[in-house]
């Protein structure tokens, strides 16, 4: 079987997040773990940073959603 991890830049994760969730709950039986990174401090956190998808086989079409809004990076095992 396809394991596909998939990691997403999103530059700002707050006018982002409603978007970033639509697309994720459309494919989210084929999401394994999803895994958020972003600086935070006790007074702030980043308004950017990276996620982490784990995804079951290739991932094709949860690809090319995410790409249309963030730059994507991909590995597969």
């Amino acid at each position: 079987m396809t394991m596909t991890i998939i990691g997403v830049n999103i530059e700002n994760r707050i006018e982002s997040a409603i978007e970033f969730q639509k697309i994720i709950t459309k494919f989210g039986c084929d999401i394994r773990t999803r895994v958020g990174l972003h600086s935070a401090e006790k007074e702030a956190c980043a308004n950017n940073g990276i996620i982490l998808l784990e995804v079951i086989g290739e991932g094709e079409g949860l690809i090319e959603e995410l790409k249309k809004h963030w730059k994507v990076q991909t590995m597969k095992f």
